[in-house]
């Protein structure tokens, strides 16, 4: 599935991976997939040429330690506050 032009999906999806201190390979490897391909379908991920399906979507929200929303909020802002809700938040 091509990504949106518009999707914020992307840019948060890097963000994550970066302020976890994640290689793209490490964080496709602790999501479940395959070591020989992980660096290369994050990148994918990462430039919008592909979309994740939303089963790994949760995996890779779930190593990032991020609400799944939080991959797709548009507004910088409203990204942070749910961030921060996660950090917070007692929930698995």
């Amino acid at each position: 599935m091509k990504t949106n032009d518009d999707s914020p999906f992307p840019k948060r999806l890097k963000e994550a991976r970066k302020k976890k201190g994640l290689s793209q390979k490490q964080l496709g490897i602790l999501s479940g997939m395959d070591e020989f391909s992980a660096s290369a379908r994050m990148n994918q991920y990462e430039k919008g040429v592909h979309a994740p399906d939303f089963k790994t979507v949760k995996a890779l929200a779930k190593v990032l330690e991020v609400p799944t929303a939080f991959l797709f909020c548009e507004e910088d802002e409203l990204a942070l506050q749910l961030a921060e809700y996660r950090a917070n938040a007692s929930l698995p």
